[in-house]
């Protein structure tokens, strides 16, 4: 291969419209999670899920703003990483990786737990752990064996999945026009049943339906106008989700008002039998679970990728994690321990289990529009004056949003994610020689960064 071809082979063309970067967006954010997400989200809120995913929308609008700022200053594919790398320091560039691992480590877990829940929605005489354990054995193996297949089946079951997205919101159209809705239409705007605290709480797990939406900054070489364009699909992903959520969530709270359900965790499978019947729900609910699987083995393929990146680079011991088979091609221990992560799900509720991602998110959130604030600095340094309110006022609100919904992830979650920073702050010092030397850098790409997920 010569000089010309392999320039050729590695330089990104840039051929995506603004269009197509927006559908890449929505299809990484996987819009049918917010049927998923409804149960825990209408529960924790008082029974207004459209408000707490009208919050969500906002503050991932404030920091949608900051990576479209971002992605005109630093050009080309990034990420949280590079922009905390460049903007402000290698060593907190190292810890907003290792809040990456944290997230990538645990969404596998999150996606199985919601395979099992619908297995045992369905067949609620095997208990809910076996479902997990066949779950995990599952996409483990066909990552291992067979990761090229795994991608064309999972692209197929996703168009699926939208589709019975599509119908399951006529469904839930028709059955109110049939039958009304018991409460007004108000009382799933807001209601006596709920509070400013239950609202930004709900939201804060709501937020999970938005992660993804940042995949597009690595698109930087591959969109048709670069930056420009990488900006304002960033913005237009984040305010379509987000209209597909309040909608969505707003009729299916009109099909059940209130807080309460028999099972907070499976409340869309169950939403399904009241709209369309058993036959219908069961049908749709093994359309779920096989996109169920085939998001998992994506899930934990970039899990995988992403802990072998960061052995090849040295961020993390190469004698463990930066190794692939030599028969498969694939970094098989990698995968054994995600696999082993997700065995943690048998303890935990869909809430509890979706906090723990939330965590790294709002973290790296929170790290993006600082990022803005010290590129204000650097220009100003430099003699240019960026527009303060844009690129100063705004981050600053969505730093601050951040970390307020970070707090309001619960305890367990922020234990767990206090607890992963102080083993990530020993083991930069470790790196560094006591944060003397630079931290060692990882290179990302696209294929690391994918992050589809379960969707209804």
């Amino acid at each position: 291969m010569n000089s010309e071809t392999t320039e050729s082979a590695t330089r990104l063309k840039g051929d995506l419209s603004l269009l197509s970067v927006v559908l890449f967006g929505l299809a990484y954010i996987s819009p049918g999670i917010v049927v998923t997400m409804f149960g825990v989200v209408a529960a924790t809120s008082g029974g207004v899920a459209p408000t707490a995913f009208a919050v969500a929308t906002l503050a991932m609008l404030l920091t949608g703003l900051s990576y479209a700022k971002m992605a005109r200053a630093v050009p080309g594919a990034g990420s949280v990483y590079t922009y905390a790398r460049k903007m402000l320091d290698s060593r907190i560039g190292f810890l907003s990786g290792w809040a990456m691992l944290l997230d990538y480590f645990f969404i596998p877990m999150v996606g199985w737990l919601i395979t099992a829940i619908y297995f045992h929605a369905q067949f609620p005489e095997i208990p809910k752990w076996v479902w997990l354990v066949v779950s995990v054995g599952i996409t483990t193996a066909i990552n291992v064996f067979g990761m090229k297949l795994a991608d064309r089946v999972n692209k197929v079951l996703m168009f699926i999945a939208l589709g019975s997205l599509v119908l399951f919101a006529t469904l839930c159209v028709v059955f109110l026009g049939k039958h009304g809705s018991s409460a007004p239409a108000t009382d799933a705007l807001w209601n006596s049943g709920t509070s400013i605290g239950a609202v930004t709480a709900a939201a804060a797990i709501a937020a999970y339906s938005f992660l993804g939406f940042d995949a597009v900054s690595t698109l930087g070489e591959e969109a048709r106008g670069g930056a420009r364009t990488i900006g304002r699909g960033i913005i237009g992903c984040v305010i379509a989700a987000g209209a597909i959520f309040i909608v969505l969530s707003f009729v299916m709270q009109l099909v059940h008002p209130g807080a309460k359900f028999a099972d907070v965790d499976a409340a869309a499978y169950h939403l399904k039998v009241q709209v369309g019947g058993t036959t219908y729900a069961e049908i749709i609910n093994f359309v779920t679970i096989a996109g169920s699987i085939a998001s998992c083995i994506a899930l934990q393929a970039s899990a995988a990728r992403l802990m072998y990146v960061m052995g090849r680079d040295g961020a993390l011991p190469k004698a463990v994690f930066g190794n692939l088979s030599g028969k498969t091609g694939t970094p098989v221990l990698n995968l054994l321990l995600t696999a082993a992560a997700g065995v943690i799900a048998m303890k935990l509720d869909l809430t509890t289990a979706t906090s723990f991602i939330n965590f790294g998110a709002f973290l790296g959130f929170t790290l993006v529009n600082v990022c803005v604030i010290a590129h204000l600095v650097r220009e100003r340094g430099h003699g240019r004056t960026p527009h303060l309110f844009s690129y100063l006022v705004m981050p600053a609100i969505g730093a601050a949003v951040s970390l307020y919904l970070l707090t309001k992830l619960g305890h367990v979650a922020l234990q767990i994610g206090g607890v992963w920073l102080a083993i990530g702050v020993v083991y930069l010092a470790v790196l560094t020689k006591g944060f003397r030397r630079p931290a060692p850098e990882m290179t990302f790409d696209d294929d690391t960064a994918t992050t589809d997920r379960v969707t209804a």
